[in-house]
């Protein structure tokens, strides 16, 4: 298996973005990686495309040709990913091995969502089948209402609190104000969260993540051909996926995720490393919660101290581990299959030493967890500052 290099990438604005089609966001998203990496066109082998519903948000299903055909590549092999909210980090994953396994030499990974288009009652559905149809969905669980359980059980067994989760979401939002690129550019208070709209007892509003339209993409090549482009490489050091029940019933813990563990223990063992060896974090904060717990499942934290550690600054960009410097999934934005993607972006970028303001000194390794559906797929990346 060969190694691999990310050696160009691009991002659109995320937010609610208009009259614009998801093939529009990818293709302005490609060509800024494609600049990045100091290629043209013809030099993609293949596209992967990680995209949870252009069906239902745009009325468009067989989206993956799209993106070629915008990019004047009728011809390249195209292929759409999906994972519900992992799709962008199966996207990458699915690019990184294609190069690894020596079938291309050059890969566009890339995620896209449009989704403000349709009323928030339409989106809600629609994410709603990334859940249990049969046990939840068709009971009236929605995301919110199933990570609000979550919740519950981790501030029962742990002693975590609001104010934990309230401290996550002015983490997020205080970095994004770096981020030109994210959806929102406020800061908030922990009151502000705490007095919101109640959503799902105990996530108020700004607990959750917004719907948001937007895409990011990455240029993938093997390792010993770095020296071949103009952008500066980063290193994969390891991928992992894994999978568990769609239903959260089927669970034995509701204070985190298998997943998680899985795929983080398989990550570090791929690359040889340890929770320690990691400068940056990108993990899937669709929920305060949801980043609380991943910190501990990948073993950053011991149970029950993910929240205080939020609480006592230690995630922030300038505490001892930076967590969604780009402003997270809370902040930045979360257009479903554009995330995962943008994550790998975010680390990237920060282990090339291009992300401008908000960029951390002296990062030489990063990793992402990107969650799909109530964590039933989890995908890792690690990545290294290259030479």
């Amino acid at each position: 298996m060969r190694d691999v290099a990310v050696i160009g990438t691009g991002m659109t604005k995320f937010g609610s973005l208009g009259r614009v089609t998801s093939r529009e966001l990818v293709t302005a998203a490609s060509i800024e990686a494609m600049k990045d990496a100091g290629i043209e066109p013809k030099d993609i082998d293949a596209v992967y495309i990680g995209q949870l519903s252009g069906d239902i948000f745009e009325h468009q299903m067989h989206a993956a040709p799209g993106i070629p055909d915008y990019l004047g590549l009728a011809n390249v092999p195209a292929t759409r990913v999906e994972a519900a909210c992992a799709s962008g980090g199966l996207s990458i994953m699915h690019a990184v091995m294609a190069v690894a396994g020596g079938f291309y030499d050059l890969v566009l990974a890339a995620g896209a969502e449009k989704m403000t288009n349709l009323p928030t009652a339409h989106v809600t559905e629609a994410l709603s089948m990334c859940a249990d149809d049969v046990f939840e969905v068709s009971l009236g669980v929605t995301f919110p209402g199933a990570f609000a359980m979550m919740a519950r059980a981790h501030d029962k067994e742990y002693g975590t609190n609001a104010e934990m989760r309230a401290a996550v979401a002015v983490k997020n939002h205080e970095h994004a104000l770096l981020n030109p690129k994210a959806q929102f550019q406020k800061q908030i208070s922990i009151d502000k969260v705490l007095n919101s709209i109640m959503i799902a007892d105990p996530l108020t509003l700004y607990d959750c993540s917004p719907i948001t339209d937007g895409a990011a993409a990455a240029i993938v090549v093997p390792w010993e051909d770095r020296h071949k482009y103009e952008g500066i490489p980063v290193k994969v050091r390891s991928f992992a996926q894994a999978s568990d029940t769609m239903s959260l019933h089927d669970r034995s813990d509701l204070t985190g995720f298998t997943t998680t563990k899985i795929a983080a223990q398989k990550a570090f063992r791929m690359a040889n490393l340890e929770p320690k060896d990691i400068d940056i974090l990108e993990i899937h904060d669709c929920f305060t919660i949801a980043e609380i717990m991943a910190l501990e499942d990948m073993g950053f934290y011991k149970k029950g101290e993910g929240g205080r550690a939020a609480l006592d600054g230690e995630t922030r960009r300038d505490g001892h581990l930076p967590v969604n410097v780009s402003g997270g999934l809370k902040a930045k934005g979360h257009p479903i299959g554009a995330t995962g993607v943008a994550q790998v972006v975010e680390i990237a970028n920060q282990l090339r030493g291009k992300a401008g303001k908000r960029q951390v000194a002296d990062v030489e390794i990063g990793m992402t967890q990107n969650l799909g559906g109530s964590g039933s797929t989890i995908v890792c990346h690690i990545l290294e500052r290259g030479d």
